[in-house]
């Protein structure tokens, strides 16, 4: 029998793993979290044609998207608890079966005997339970040791990517072939399976005893789900509030410009629906390789607190080169540098700030950080539509080198701590 102080991954398994043993449950966790993306952006390939066929202006298309990204901002913390309170087998559970009702919701906003803009603003109430992502995250931090970790998450990749070419490319055939229905039909099978799949497969608690002692104290009071003073506890812990903030702060840029992406693509490129398929699929294959593979290795030979540094640098340089581009063959040419700094930069800020908390608060950390995303899917649509409009796409490149020069000189005069245990 291993010793109580064995790292997980190396001979001490959680209680109530169940007959599939770690490897599989890893294998099961990649395979949901692939499933959700791919129906993920199968969504996103059919929202702005349904939202045109069902009249919505500009303004109101913004509305539809801002209610979701403030829903999965609001839900993200709180489900974070939820997972570590209640174990990755009711987070997956709860997160499959809210895709699917939003897919149903989508499905029944197609028909014409149905108010189909209530119904599309309805769906997008499922998505403060919808955390897929951050589940796995949790799930693989809880499997592996600190060294191991931001491979194992940077494997999340594949999934992203995988999701995002899939997605991408399901979405706008089967909309094409079987009507723009079809897609949120077998987007919502398929997550009623991924449900199923959850339930009986999934373990119901990925962490080890002690992790759930200290989460549950035996005879103290049942922590609360919508505990905010317990969450903002976690963002003051040594270590943890800095890193967090270079999260947000260097990556705010860049999502400023994906928000405004497609209609970048429009406009500035002067692309093709067709044509911006195939640039966020070479997109979703570049994300694939370079979180799937390059950043796994580069964990092998440099600390993350170099990484972080590299990544922030990187981002830097491509500002520079964003503020001077001109057409698409140019931003092709950026995209492997910003993909390189946005991998890099989540997948050591999550390893960092995970291994700054204990082995119960994975989950709620998580949740914060994946809460990241939403918060410029919310803001982003005001604020990247004015810069937009002002300054043109040159704007994005000088924000994003100035912020990250600033983020830059900060991490130089203040270094992180080159390896850093978890707390215990």
């Amino acid at each position: 029998m291993p010793g109580a102080g064995a790292p997980r991954g190396q001979g001490q398994s959680p209680a109530g793993m169940g007959p599939l043993g770690r490897p599989w449950v890893l294998l099961l966790t990649y395979t949901l979290t692939a499933l959700e993306l791919t129906c993920l952006f199968m969504q996103f390939s059919i929202i702005p044609y349904l939202s045109r066929i069902l009249g919505l202006d500009s303004v109101t298309f913004g509305y539809l998207q801002t209610t979701f990204g403030v829903l999965q901002l609001l839900g993200g913390p709180v489900f974070g608890r939820f997972a570590d309170q209640r174990g990755a087998r009711a987070a997956f559970t709860i997160s499959s079966l809210a895709s699917s009702a939003l897919y149903l919701l989508l499905a029944a906003s197609c028909s014409p005997a149905l108010p189909g803009v209530a119904l599309l603003f309805a769906s997008r109430l499922p998505a403060a339970l919808m955390h897929t992502m951050p589940t796995a995250q949790m799930v693989i931090t809880d499997l592996s040791t600190p060294e191991e970790r931001p491979a194992a998450l940077s494997r999340l990749g594949l999934c992203f990517g995988l999701g995002t070419i899939l997605g991408s490319l399901l979405g706008g055939t089967l909309s094409a072939a079987c009507g723009i229905h079809c897609p949120a039909i077998i987007a919502f099978v398929a997550n009623l399976l991924g449900a199923a799949l959850s339930f009986t497969c999934i373990p119901a608690s990925t962490k080890a005893a002690s992790a759930r002692g200290q989460a549950a104290p035996p005879g103290g009071p049942k922590a609360s789900l919508f505990d905010l003073k317990a969450i903002i506890h976690l963002l003051l812990r040594p270590g943890v509030l800095p890193v967090f903030l270079i999260k947000v702060i260097s990556g705010f840029p860049s999502g400023l410009f994906m928000v405004m992406f497609s209609i970048i693509c429009m406009d500035f490129f002067g692309l093709e629906p067709a044509q911006s398929g195939y640039l966020l699929s070479f997109f979703g294959l570049l994300l694939m390789i370079t979180q799937g593979l390059v950043i796994g290795q580069l964990n092998k030979h440099f600390s993350e607190g170099a990484l972080l540094r590299a990544s922030v640098l990187v981002f830097c340089v491509v500002g520079l080169a964003m503020a001077r581009m001109s057409s698409i063959l140019h931003f092709c040419l950026l995209m492997p540098g910003l993909i390189f700094s946005l991998c890099a930069l989540n997948v050591v800020t999550d390893s960092i700030l995970t291994k700054a908390v204990s082995p119960s608060d994975t989950g709620t950390m998580l949740g914060l950080c994946a809460s990241v995303q939403p918060l410029t899917r919310t803001l982003g649509p005001t604020l990247g539509g004015l810069l937009y409009r002002s300054f043109g796409v040159p704007v994005f490149g000088h924000v994003q080198f100035a912020i990250n020069f600033l983020v830059l000189l900060a991490l130089w005069r203040q270094p992180l701590p080159q390896k850093k245990s978890r707390v215990q």
